[in-house]
């Protein structure tokens, strides 16, 4: 054996070594080594010095190029960094709405809404600022098909403005936009309402792009019972047999199903017959404020089985019933965390209902506070994987999913599209004689 290789060393004291760089120690052990040994051989030195010098060089190159942890009392820092991975996307955001209000859906010229004078919480730098990584714009109005149409126009023609938006109709294209530092664009109507009482109209917000529908807005309709109607009425018809035939369609389509706005009736029903996740995409809690719009703890314990989530808004009305002015972006966090200890971490988002409610919590006052927000969030101990939940991949992963549902629905024997109808509807005349009509042999 070499009397080198014998020797162990023995730290003098004051010795740089520590205990928490084990390479570093190697290196100067190995001089040590060398310095006790009573057999000076000068190559054998230099050969050994050139090695630690080099060992020791790798060992700075690699601390010079590996990011340094950051500081977990660092929320801004970490909120930087969790938003540079993962797409904050918001659930709803109802600016094509006051476009049609106040522009009357003429956005070109001096009344582009991201340029000029809009009255909102919205616009493209301070959207920047919130590090927003994708939208789920509103093509929410009160009445009739037609409207409907024309906004989904106007939302489209204002994505299209913009290089720095991305329209989107597939949860792959909104990940593939985040990458590529866009902010994906998506739709969302905000009642059934909307499409005049008819499943096939339904198919047809498919295929413009829509990718989810409110059951209800704050009116009943064909299909489903509103919250609103409860807290009027004290009555709960929840979901009807024709609103069952729809979900079925939106099943089949791919369409995410929204219960923010449904009586508590209609989200159980709907959570019982569905075969997808649902959403809820601007909604909170009713157990910490008691609106009948808001969700309670039992819906909310529905959803780890159903893989749907709630995305909890910041409309002060419903966050703060008791006190509406009173509420501040902390009464948001306290909804984020019960909705978590609740229904878990996978099934909350944020869908903060910009643009459709005149007043929204304190400290949350537009769409560049999302990184106040989720600073906050962290404040509270929620960890940076619980956050990249909260901001994104939990509704990626509910859009995922209804499309691989539609998927499996869509190759099954025999699957068709819904041909039920509301009997409700005004039927067509026709005051001519029929067409005589003859049966193939």
């Amino acid at each position: 054996m070499n009397r080198l290789d014998a020797i162990e060393p023995q730290w003098p004291p004051g010795s740089l070594l520590r205990e928490d760089n084990t390479n570093e120690n190697q290196s100067r052990a190995i001089v040590l080594k060398a310095q006790k040994t009573k057999s000076w051989n000068p190559l054998k030195l230099l050969a050994i010095s050139s090695i630690s010098i080099a060992l020791w060089a790798a060992i700075r190159a690699r601390d010079l190029i590996q990011p340094q942890a950051i500081d977990p009392f660092d929320f801004a820092a970490r909120t930087t960094k969790v938003l540079s991975e993962i797409p904050l996307i918001d659930g709803h955001n109802d600016l094509p709405f006051l476009v049609r209000l106040q522009l009357n859906n003429q956005i070109y010229g001096d009344n582009l809404p991201f340029g000029h004078g809009l009255a909102s919480h919205t616009d493209l730098k301070r959207m920047q600022e919130g590090k927003v990584g994708g939208q789920f714009w509103s093509v929410f109005v009160e009445h009739s098909v037609r409207d409907t149409l024309e906004q989904i126009d106007v939302a489209k023609r204002l994505v299209a403005e913009y290089s720095e938006l991305q329209y989107c109709e597939t949860a792959a294209c909104a990940r593939k936009a985040f990458k590529s530092k866009k902010i994906s664009s998506m739709l969302g109507a905000e009642g059934l309402h909307q499409i005049g009482s008819s499943i096939a109209v339904i198919r047809q917000m498919y295929d413009l792009g829509v990718r989810y529908i409110t059951l209800t807005h704050n009116c009943d309709n064909a299909f489903a019972t509103a919250a609103t109607t409860v807290t009027n009425t004290g009555k709960d018809s929840g979901l009807s047999d024709f609103g069952r035939a729809a979900i079925r369609e939106m099943n089949r389509l791919g369409m995410m199903i929204d219960l923010s706005h449904t009586s508590h009736r209609t989200m159980r029903d709907t959570i019982a017959v569905t075969r997808a996740p649902v959403i809820f995409s601007h909604s909170a809690c009713y157990a910490i404020a008691k609106s009948l719009r808001n969700t309670p703890d039992d819906v909310l314990q529905m959803l780890p089985q159903n893989g749907g989530l709630i995305m909890i808004f910041f409309a002060n009305k419903f966050i703060r019933p008791d006190n509406p002015q009173k509420a501040t972006l902390e009464d948001v966090v306290d909804h984020i965390f019960h909705a978590a200890s609740i229904a878990g971490w996978d099934h909350v988002g944020i869908g903060s209902d910009f643009d459709g409610t005149p007043s929204v919590a304190n400290g949350i006052d537009d769409v560049s506070a999302y990184p106040k927000l989720i600073e906050a969030v962290m404040r509270r101990g929620a960890t940076d994987e619980q956050v990249k939940k909260l901001v994104g991949l939990n509704i990626l992963r509910v859009w995922a999913e209804n499309e691989m549902v539609s998927a499996q629905i869509q190759g099954e024997i025999g699957s068709r599209p819904v041909e039920s109808y509301w009997e409700g509807r005004t039927q067509p005349t026709w005051n001519g004689p029929l067409p005589s009509l003859k049966k193939n042999k």
